[in-house]
């Protein structure tokens, strides 16, 4: 692979509507995965499996078809019926796995093949912005139940465990804000990092990394930070691949020093995400975006040494085996 051809990999994108020819321009241009929202989703499975028959390349190397399909608050299938969180974090464990088992199957019924449906982030907090999509209201009750969910959707969709290193401790919406959380290291591995650990343990594809701040462990939001990608691998034992929360919404809290998207990409890889998710509409130009403009920023640090030949590759390395084992057999 070229350079550019390695930058291109780590992206995943979002065409709105329900043209494939949007989509699969995405695919030809190199990037490796796609992002289903509600506008590309017609009604039925058979319909939204169409779409992404249509954008697929290689089947022996097909894209990564993404979709937020947690139930409740969040879902974009309609033809999901299982029961969210609400309901399951009341119920035994086992509900959660029979839930997300179902769940997987109707995700894989529209051709996708990732789900980032699991959240790992735990509060008890009601008026709290994640609170209706909480597994667990404690540590251990939400670990349980997010192993649980992990299991159920395995061999089916590849599991996504979010929003990395946990959204419950930090007050605030990470779609128009940085929210902080005001714990510890210590008190952070006693407390929101069990979920995660437990999902990981349980087998997850992918975590997701937020864009919320533990100032006592590095000031800048986890999705950019050195730091909470080596906790992630090195204390969390975490293998798979690290995908960013959608990187607009960095841009979308209004900050001067996020308001650059080839600089927001370069920070995110070098500090160890390996892919980059963008919720863009029709004309990304809009938001200073393009396939183009982020693959030269990426190339760009390449060049002058903020990410090292090894990090590309091995953000690459990643990507790809995931996408081959998600090929059809």
């Amino acid at each position: 692979m070229t350079v550019e051809q390695k930058a291109a990999a780590l992206l995943m994108l979002h065409a709105p509507g329900l043209d494939a020819a949007p989509l699969r321009a995405y695919v030809d241009a190199g990037v490796s995965g796609l992002i289903l929202m509600g506008d590309n989703v017609a009604g039925d499975a058979a319909s939204l499996t169409a779409l992404t028959a249509a954008t697929t390349a290689d089947p022996a190397l097909p894209p990564l078809f993404g979709v937020d399909q947690e139930g409740g608050d969040v879902a974009r299938l309609g033809w999901d019926t299982a029961a969210s969180a609400g309901t399951l974090r009341e119920a035994a464990p086992d509900a959660a796995r029979e839930a997300f088992a179902a769940r997987a199957a109707s995700v894989a019924a529209g051709g996708a093949n990732v789900n980032f449906g699991i959240v790992a982030d735990v509060t008890s907090d009601a008026d709290s912005f994640i609170y209706s999509r909480v597994l667990g209201t404690d540590p251990v009750g939400s670990a349980e139940r997010v192993a649980a969910a992990v299991a159920g959707e395995r061999g089916v969709v590849a599991s996504t465990l979010k929003h990395f290193p946990g959204h419950g401790a930090a007050p605030g919406d990470s779609h128009s804000s940085i929210p902080a959380a005001s714990l510890s290291l210590d008190e952070w591995r006693a407390g929101p990092a069990l979920p995660f650990a437990a999902g990981i343990d349980a087998g997850a594809e992918l975590v997701m990394t937020g864009h919320l701040a533990y100032p006592a462990v590095d000031a800048a939001p986890a999705s950019l930070s050195p730091e909470w990608h080596r906790i992630l691998r090195e204390e969390l034992g975490f293998e798979g691949v690290v995908v960013t929360d959608d990187m607009l919404m960095l841009q979308h809290n209004g900050l001067p020093e996020f308001a650059d998207p080839g600089e927001n990409a370069v920070r995110a890889i070098a500090a160890g995400g390996d892919l980059l998710l963008y919720v863009l509409p029709a004309d990304p130009s809009e938001f200073g975006i393009s396939v183009d403009g982020l693959v030269s920023s990426i190339v760009g640090a390449i060049d002058d040494g903020r990410i090292t030949p090894d990090r590309i590759d091995d953000a690459v390395e990643r990507v790809l085996t995931l996408r081959r084992t998600l090929a059809d057999p």
